[in-house]
């Protein structure tokens, strides 16, 4: 077992660690289920979990998680330092606000969001929002930075 994103709790995985001639540890393969993430709330109110990151596979640059908001409700605005974003709407419909421009997003929309970008997702559907997040570098809480 390797343990989940920041809630720390048990996530599954299939690992097998080899050398190369050369000595050098690497993993050929992570696989980690959905289902077997703990969920945790980031710094801007949104519900993730973190599928794929440096704290649970061996993937060092960057990150990949699903994440949630219940209908009426958005991320608080922010925008982070040096993590670059892709969200990537599974289900439901948003209002995606980017550097103050707005759109309405749906399921097979992929949005783009630079680093230093003010932005928020706000779920504008009757069900939940579906949506998976990309980072590169990996998400962190401290690149998180709150904007009013």
């Amino acid at each position: 077992m390797v343990q989940g994103a920041a809630g720390g709790g048990p996530a599954r995985a299939c690992t097998r660690i080899c050398r190369s001639a050369e000595g050098d540890r690497h993993a050929r393969m992570d696989v980690i289920n959905r289902d077997d993430t703990v969920p945790f709330t980031t710094t801007d109110g949104s519900t993730i979990r973190e599928l794929l990151a440096p704290r649970n596979s061996a993937i060092r640059k960057q990150s990949l998680a699903e994440a949630r908001l219940a209908p009426g409700t958005a991320t608080t605005p922010h925008h982070h330092a040096v993590t670059e974003e892709i969200y990537y709407i599974l289900s439901g419909t948003a209002l995606m606000t980017l550097a103050g421009e707005s759109r309405p997003v749906g399921p097979g929309d992929a949005i783009a969001i630079p680093p230093g970008t003010r932005h928020t997702i706000r779920n504008t559907g009757p069900e939940e929002l579906v949506f998976l997040c990309t980072c590169a570098p990996s998400y962190e809480h401290a690149d998180t930075f709150l904007e009013s």
